[in-house]
């Protein structure tokens, strides 16, 4: 009885083992894939595109039409420049990122060739638009970034937005050219959201 008794206590042992250690293969397998790991590379990448940015929204600021000019051209190569290679993610977010980012490329093709200042503004805003949803896509999380929203920025008084590296009014909506730019509206606006996406802790 004895030797039966541990003969069939080595079994259940054996069978248990075995299936706790299948378990344990099965848990590794299913463990979800983060929703993205982002090299230096392409953090770095990012950036150029969100300076390159600043520096456009400056320019509607300052109502400079060279400047806006230069931007625009420097913006549209950094975005081409994406290294989306370094992106690693689902395919769905990879190719939701990128189709925002081509997206992007179209508005910035009518930017420029819109002639009036209210028109190139009106395609700024749509850039925003564009920028504010691929950095929640990717969860860029290289600074924090400001979404602004100006409640009258055109001639017919509709809103519009645009991104700050900082929690300070400087609208490009109403620069210093702004048909109803007084003391005031430079600094009209107001901020809505910030954007930063903590970096993964390294293991």
């Amino acid at each position: 009885m004895v030797l039966v008794l541990a003969v069939a206590l080595g079994i259940t042992y054996l069978v248990l083992h075995k299936s706790n250690s299948g378990n344990n293969n099965s848990e590794e397998k299913d463990t979800p894939l983060a929703i993205s790991s982002k090299t230096s590379a392409f953090n770095h990448s990012f950036a150029v595109v969100l300076n390159n940015y600043y520096e456009l929204s400056d320019g509607f600021a300052a109502s400079d039409s060279s400047r806006i000019t230069a931007a625009i051209q420097k913006l549209h190569f950094s975005i081409d420049s994406i290294r989306f290679d370094q992106f690693k993610a689902d395919t769905a977010i990879v190719q939701t990122a990128m189709n925002l980012a081509q997206s992007m490329q179209g508005e910035i093709s009518g930017l420029q060739k819109e002639k009036t200042m209210e028109q190139k503004k009106r395609e700024f805003n749509m850039i925003t638009d564009e920028l504010y949803s691929l950095i929640r896509t990717v969860r860029y999380d290289g600074s924090t970034v400001y979404h602004m929203r100006c409640p009258n920025a055109f001639a017919d008084s509709s809103e519009a937005y645009w991104l700050s590296p900082a929690n300070k009014i400087q609208n490009p909506y109403t620069g210093i050219n702004h048909t109803l730019n007084n003391d005031k509206t430079q600094d009209q606006g107001e901020v809505i959201d910030s954007l930063h996406f903590s970096a993964p802790v390294s293991e």
